[in-house]
């Protein structure tokens, strides 16, 4: 099966990472924070290559940026 009747939700650079390189992520949320902190675990693997399309742009009074696209493999 390679589709849920449900959306699912996965957090973590590793198994984002594993869903990704598999092809079974459809769409990225992406929350950009106005704060720069350094280092850290990168939240896209390296080697990826996956070309998107914008389809939600959200801005917030804090300064936090939602932006949402869809994968096309």
């Amino acid at each position: 099966m390679d589709r849920s009747e449900r959306d699912v939700g996965l957090g973590g650079p590793a198994l984002a990472a594993a869903a990704l390189h598999a092809g079974l992520v459809d769409e990225c949320s992406v929350f950009v924070v106005p704060v720069v902190v350094g280092g850290g675990t990168p939240w896209l693997p390296a080697g990826l290559r996956l070309d998107l399309e914008l389809t939600e742009e959200r801005r917030f009074g804090s300064g936090v940026v939602l932006l949402r696209y869809r994968t096309h493999r």
